[in-house]
């Protein structure tokens, strides 16, 4: 048999680091990049005596992505703990969601060509993240920094409704931007704040039957993520090929080999103990909550993605003006400052944004001019006081420069104003036909296309200042007399 014999089938398991400001069972401060056990308390070491309390925004969070994915939301929560040794879980169980998750269902639309396709989840649940061990800084010894012990987490588990390692990275990438879009979560795979837990089937076409799946932990990037799929499938055909049987395990992706390699038989969850934790009493969920932070909500990025295309606005446009809320917002207030739609999403998507991705760490929320500095800018061009050209490549920068400062004052104290002195235009023009005559008779002979040339010494000449509208108009009068 051949490869495309098979179908791979692949289920995530995603767990999202919430942005609240404190632990999720405890007051100790939830932040990234500190020095080494500087955020940790009594109950973050598990010392004896110690009860745990939920932090309620991390409860608000989880019914945010709720609502955003179509999920139900269980009003009644309750935490278990799931018992296993390992040195950077101080309490040697973990205090999780086994029998009453936050939400169950729901379902989110990837990208699939030219259309979607829909991936289902199973259900979302609450927990707290373990520290973190450190294994290079030692020759002979592992480092334990618990900061992040207690980190409140959600754990996002999908059906195994993906059948590709593109269809990975693309889920991924969707589900970043949409925790990213509400607010819960920084999302941010290289410190760690999302990871992934990949689990990988193979079957022949047509069987409907799943097989053993293999389960490679901790994924920190969605490029580690389709390349750990992609081995981990054709090592499963290869298997099955050979008659071999295929072991249900955990497995560790190695990124600069490439390869998965066996760490552990994947445990059942009898093997975790679960049990209803005793000190931590059920959280329940009003419906008044809900609708509190549902009337919070932003608009999806699907849904304002449909509200730009109705306004006309391109779809590969809105694609890109969706991709962060501080985008949305920004865009949708200029929108509404500066009448030409066109004229504002071009300056969102040639200057805007490429300046925040290269000067402020693609954060908008820094970028220095302000809504009413943007529709300023553009109402200089669309009243004919700026040149296009000029104002991007001459106003624009010093607008960035000098912040504070009036766009249309700023453009007079810099001489950049447009001139419409017919009188000064005609004499530029003049001087221009007469140092070009073998290009005036081409233009006379029928080459046209030798308008643009004639325009752009005039333009020249005028130092940018000429209206190239009325260059042309007087240029077409000039050569045809």
């Amino acid at each position: 048999m051949s490869k495309s014999d098979y179908e791979i089938i692949i289920g995530l398991e995603v767990h999202v680091q919430l942005n609240t400001k404190t632990k999720i069972f405890c007051g100790d401060q939830n932040s990234f990049g500190e020095l080494a056990n500087r955020h940790t308390s009594s109950i973050s070491l598990a010392h004896p005596g110690t009860l745990p309390r939920v932090n309620r925004e991390a409860i608000n969070k989880g019914i945010a992505l709720a609502l955003a994915l179509g999920s139900e939301i269980n009003q009644e929560n309750r935490f278990d703990r799931k018992h296993y040794f390992y040195p950077d879980l101080p309490k040697a169980y973990q205090i999780t969601q086994d029998r009453l998750p936050i939400c169950v269902g729901g379902s989110i639309d990837i990208p699939s060509g030219d259309t979607t396709r829909t991936i289902r989840f199973h259900h979302t649940h609450m927990e707290e993240d373990a520290g973190k061990s450190i294994h290079d800084l030692d020759p002979k010894n592992s480092m334990i920094d618990l900061n992040r012990a207690g980190t409140p987490l959600l754990e996002i588990v999908t059906e195994p409704d993906m059948r590709s390692a593109q269809e990975v990275h693309d889920f991924i990438a969707t589900l970043q931007q949409l925790v990213r879009y509400i607010g819960i979560s920084d999302a941010n795979m290289e410190e760690g704040s999302m990871r992934c837990d990949c689990n990988v089937s193979v079957r022949l076409k047509g069987d409907t039957q799943l097989n053993n799946r293999c389960e490679v932990k901790n994924i920190n990037s969605k490029k580690f993520a389709m390349q750990a799929v992609a081995y981990e499938a054709q090592r499963q055909i290869k298997l099955m090929e050979q008659g071999e049987h295929i072991d249900q395990q955990t497995l560790h992706f190695d990124s600069e080999t490439g390869r998965t390699s066996s760490t552990r038989d994947k445990e059942d969850a009898h093997d975790y103990r679960y049990f209803p934790d005793p000190d931590l009493p059920p959280v329940y969920i009003t419906d008044e909550e809900i609708a509190q932070i549902k009337e919070q909500m932003p608009i999806l990025p699907q849904a304002q993605k449909q509200l730009y295309i109705e306004q006309d606005i391109k779809a590969e446009h809105a694609e890109l003006l969706i991709q962060e809320r501080a985008t949305v917002t920004f865009t949708n207030e200029l929108l509404q400052a500066h009448q030409d739609s066109s004229a504002a999403v071009n300056f969102m998507i040639n200057k805007v944004l490429p300046t925040t991705k290269e000067d402020y760490h693609d954060d908008l929320t820094t970028f220095p001019l302000t809504v009413a500095q943007c529709a300023a800018f553009l109402k200089l061009i669309d009243a004919g006081k700026i040149i296009h050209s000029t104002a991007y490549q001459q106003l624009y920068p010093a607008l960035l420069a000098d912040p504070t400062a009036d766009p249309a004052a700023l453009c007079e104290s810099m001489g950049l104003s447009q001139s419409n002195d017919t009188d000064l235009i005609d004499d530029l023009i003049q001087a221009v036909i007469q140092e070009n005559p073998d290009e005036v008779k081409k233009y006379q002979k029928g080459k046209k296309g030798l308008i643009g040339f004639f325009v752009g010494k005039v333009m020249k000449e005028s130092k940018g200042k000429a209206d190239p509208k009325l260059i042309q108009q007087k240029l077409t009068e000039a050569l045809q007399s």
